[in-house]
């Protein structure tokens, strides 16, 4: 049985039910089996948030039957890369796992809500997903 070489990415943001879970679908889609992807929350809810998956069903990503699942050791140690998504999530790197923040796009600082501010924030973790998975 040969060891599983490909790169492996954890994204992580407070919740685990939007960022992190949409950069993790997006990756899932850009890179396919190319890419091991996880996603955690630094505290997290219950459920995927509704308009992250509607905005996501939009270009053909489903994540509705996504759970939110806490970080933990394990899941960073088996990493390649760490990211966090916005300002909020903090993440303590491991030996040898890098970890680094996407301070994304946040439209309701602008006075955008509902589904056009996440339609913004799918399409900002989306060119950074592009962007990132070019690199791997």
């Amino acid at each position: 049985m040969s060891q599983d070489t490909r790169p492996s990415v954890l994204f992580v943001c407070v919740k685990n039910g939007g960022k992190s879970q949409m950069a993790a679908g997006l990756m899932r889609k850009v890179a396919g089996a190319a890419v091991h992807v996880a996603s955690a929350g630094t505290a997290p809810g219950a459920e995927v948030n509704a308009l992250s998956a509607e905005s996501l069903l939009e270009v053909g990503v489903d994540i509705r039957q996504e759970k939110p699942q806490p970080v933990t050791d394990e899941l960073v140690a088996a990493a390649d890369l760490v990211v966090t998504l916005g300002r909020e999530a903090v993440v303590v790197p491991h030996d040898g796992t890098p970890v680094v923040n996407w301070d994304t796009d946040e439209p309701s600082e602008r006075g955008i809500g509902g589904i056009e501010r996440m339609r913004l924030v799918r399409d900002d973790i989306a060119a950074r997903v592009e962007a990132l998975a070019a690199q791997l």
